[in-house]
């Protein structure tokens, strides 16, 4: 089975976590498979991004601890860029990572069932990425999420700023592509420069400038520049870089 579901409606193209038998829980493969298709999509000629999650359980466990990944892929301005909308449809249980992604991203629709947890201080691990969660709602709630681990509810949720909707159970990815194709209809010079503007005002975390410290160091890595410039010292010759 593969581990996520892609359809296109109009110009929206809803991408679906599809591990309901794991509570959608984001192994290695899948997390890859996610930064891929958001890739994808950002090159593509549609407009507008939905992710969702298969069954009726939840939206996404998180990281899957039996393989883990390198959940900050998942996550919008950390794992890859994209000036494009992207908006969640959540269900169920929203933890850890899979929170952090609904952050990072600009909407969230929830259906009643919504529960919303980041459990790492009862786990004893943390990648730190969630303190941007201080930047976009209420420090004190930030912190009760954070620190206390438990979960709040889809109302507590809404009233914090955390999400923008709640809607019927089994409602959220219907509402969630109706927002979809309302956005599609909008000007998308308009929407990127909103969205370029907001990721610079937005503080970044130390672990949100680690990461893409990171990300930008692995590019060099991984070019033909770099393996360019190896051979031509090996060889006694000038390089001829082409800046990839």
């Amino acid at each position: 089975m593969s581990k996520i579901e892609i359809t296109d409606h109009g110009k929206v193209r809803l991408i679906t976590i599809n591990r309901p038998e794991r509570s959608n829980a984001v192994d290695r493969q899948a997390a890859l498979d996610l930064q891929a298709a958001f890739k994808d999509f950002e090159a593509s000629d549609m407009r507008v991004a939905v992710l969702a999650g298969a069954g009726e359980k939840a939206f996404s466990a998180g990281a899957d601890i039996s393989d883990p990944p390198e959940i900050w892929r998942i996550m919008p301005t950390v794992g890859f860029e994209s000036e494009k909308p992207i908006i969640c449809a959540v269900h169920g249980w929203c933890i850890g990572g899979a929170l952090m992604t609904m952050v990072m991203s600009d909407l969230c629709v929830a259906d009643s069932t919504a529960r919303f947890s980041y459990p790492e201080a009862r786990i004893g691990v943390t990648g730190g990425v969630a303190a941007a969660l201080a930047a976009r709602i209420p420090h004190k709630i930030a912190m009760e999420l954070l620190m206390m681990g438990k979960p709040i509810s889809a109302d507590r949720a809404l009233e914090a700023g955390l999400i923008n909707q709640v809607v019927e159970k089994g409602k959220h990815i219907d509402t969630a592509l109706e927002m979809g194709q309302e956005l599609s209809q909008m000007a998308p010079m308009v929407l990127r420069t909103i969205k370029r503007f907001v990721s610079r005002t937005l503080p970044k975390s130390p672990s949100e400038l680690m990461l893409a410290a990171q990300i930008e160091i692995a590019a060099i890595w991984q070019s033909a520049d770099k393996k360019e410039g190896e051979n031509a010292f090996l060889e006694k010759r000038a390089p001829v870089f082409v800046g990839r």
